[in-house]
């Protein structure tokens, strides 16, 4: 039987989603926790990838399992073991062709920046100090609409085969007077692309970069141009799509 898990984690403490050797992930943590309570092997395979110490408040995996699974109490025995950083919110049971990672359509990112020093939002905000230009911002936002590629915005390392992506959405807004949010809306991320994209607008913001040439650093496809990235803190994977009922199967 196939399954899919919604999840929601706290990414301070991992070395990212994705399983790898020497450092502990939230794929790892969950496939114990999965393993443990169905007492056989199960390996996840998530919609995609978060790195060091980025969130998600909605992030989706599929695992195969020899039965079907009583879903209540399994999302309760899951959140029983999993440590209080990681949450299963929801499972569904899909057809053995469904695919986390390939199904999906659109992702939706939030950076979240605090504009006043606030203790209990330190660890999920990036504390800016002063207030950028929001319409500047914005303008240079909207540009990335015109574009497909994003090869400013990638890292070097990783196995990308090409650097396109359709973005649907890229605007900033002041959610309340001390936090700024960008949100970003695509069919798909390269590597560490949303805080390389911050990171250069937040130089357009405090007047370090014009929007003009904000569009020359991503009609480049030159990585070098990018500002630095900013910080995982305020990073945040909030929302996963899929076609219409597709988790409604059964």
């Amino acid at each position: 039987m196939r399954y899919f898990l919604e999840i929601a984690y706290d990414g301070t403490n991992y070395h990212g989603w994705q399983i790898q050797p020497n450092a502990i992930s939230v794929q790892q943590v969950l496939n114990d926790c999965l393993s443990t309570v169905l007492r056989e092997t199960i390996e996840t395979i998530g919609s995609g990838r978060t790195d060091t110490g980025v969130h998600a408040e909605q992030q989706f995996v599929h695992f195969d399992v020899a039965r079907t699974l009583n879903k209540t109490e399994a999302c309760y025995r899951f959140n029983r073991i999993l440590p209080p950083d990681i949450a299963v919110k929801n499972i569904y049971e899909v057809l053995p062709e469904a695919h986390a990672r390939f199904d999906a359509i659109a992702r939706t990112y939030e950076y979240r920046i605090c504009l006043q020093n606030n203790p209990f939002l330190r660890a999920f905000s990036y504390f800016l100090g002063r207030h950028p230009n929001v319409e500047q911002l914005n303008e240079a936002a909207s540009a990335l609409l015109n574009f497909e590629d994003f090869t400013t915005f990638s890292k070097v390392k990783g196995d990308t085969k090409h650097y396109q992506c359709q973005l649907y959405q890229a605007n900033w807004q002041l959610r309340d007077p001390d936090m700024l949010i960008f949100t970003i809306r695509a069919n798909r991320f390269l590597r560490g692309m949303v805080r390389l994209i911050v990171g250069t607008l937040l130089d357009v913001g405090s007047g370090k970069l014009s929007v003009a040439a904000f569009k020359e650093v991503v009609a480049s496809q030159d990585r070098r141009m990018a500002s630095a990235a900013a910080p995982a803190t305020g990073l945040f994977l909030i929302k996963v799509e899929y076609p219409e009922n597709f988790l409604m199967i059964k």
